[in-house]
């Protein structure tokens, strides 16, 4: 079985090989061109992104061709024998799952199934990473798909901004709006809601450190005492990692503990002043990790 996702799933290098992930790439167009996101390291983009105020690059999700091609390259001509998981940023947020499910319906029936993760970011990370590691361990699709259900029900995704700018400048809310935050000098939290894969606004708070005691009582109220895997998301913030991983280290009990930079296709829209966290009941990894 081979695996597929996008780079909205941050995945590392070292990831994607040991575990033989195939990525298909996000686009973001800047105005003198369009680039693979993954071709851009995280320092230069933000350099670009903060000089090219105040417009912003736009992002764009690979065509049903591409991933048509992609699918027919990997099962090659043994389209009866290979099975293709192809697992996807929200479809609450991206029509990146509608172009791959397009794509799959040009191969035959059954190769290719497409998950849609409800997330991004490290919460789409933990449903690849499972499904990937499941099928090196020769898991069924059946079995697998289950487990990635689970996963999904009990992965939170939550994050806090310095500056609401880049989401106005992005279009994904009101300049006003974003100009009476940053006058009362409220920061958003925000998570990636369960029901419908989209964001939600559940507090906002003056500080980064009042935001994040906030985003992890949240958590807590979740999880309770329960060993959990915490990936920390930053844009180009270290002081919030710091603040961040203190407060994850007091406030719950974190089995497994990592910190990683969002894809540039999703700093877009966040700018680099993003502190956030994925977290996962290390239960649900399971046979796996």
């Amino acid at each position: 079985m081979k695996i597929v996702t996008d780079c909205a799933a941050d995945l590392s290098a070292k990831e994607r090989s040991e575990f033989g992930i195939i990525e298909a790439p996000l686009y973001i167009q800047f105005p003198e061109g369009e680039i693979d996101a993954t071709d851009i390291l995280p320092d230069d983009f933000y350099n670009r992104l903060e000089a090219m105020r105040p417009e912003i690059p736009t992002t764009a999700q690979p065509s049903s061709g591409l991933f048509a091609e992609l699918y027919k390259e990997l099962v090659g001509d043994n389209e009866d024998e290979d099975q293709i998981l192809s697992i996807h940023i929200s479809s609450g947020l991206s029509g990146t799952l509608n172009s791959a499910d397009t794509g799959a319906m040009q191969l035959k029936e059954n190769v290719v199934t497409t998950v849609d993760s409800m997330t991004l970011s490290g919460g789409q990370r933990f449903q690849v990473l499972a499904a990937a590691k499941a099928a090196q361990l020769g898991w069924s699709l059946d079995k697998i798909l289950a487990r990635l259900d689970e996963v999904r029900a009990k992965t939170e995704v939550i994050y806090t901004l310095e500056t609401l700018e880049y989401l106005a400048r992005g279009g994904r809310i009101g300049r006003v709006q974003a100009l009476a935050g940053s006058v009362l000098k409220i920061k958003p939290i925000i998570q990636v809601d369960h029901a419908d894969g989209k964001y939600t606004t559940v507090g906002k708070g003056r500080t980064i450190k009042k935001n994040v005691d906030t985003m992890v009582k949240h958590i807590a109220d979740i999880y309770g005492d329960v060993p959990l895997w915490a990936t920390v998301l930053n844009g180009r913030f270290e002081k919030g990692v710091e603040i961040m991983t203190s407060a994850l280290e007091d406030g719950l009990n974190i089995e497994k503990f990592e910190t990683i930079r969002i894809s540039p296709v999703l700093g877009v829209h966040t700018g680099p002043g993003i502190i956030g966290v994925a977290v996962l009941p290390m239960s649900l990894m399971e046979g796996l990790f």
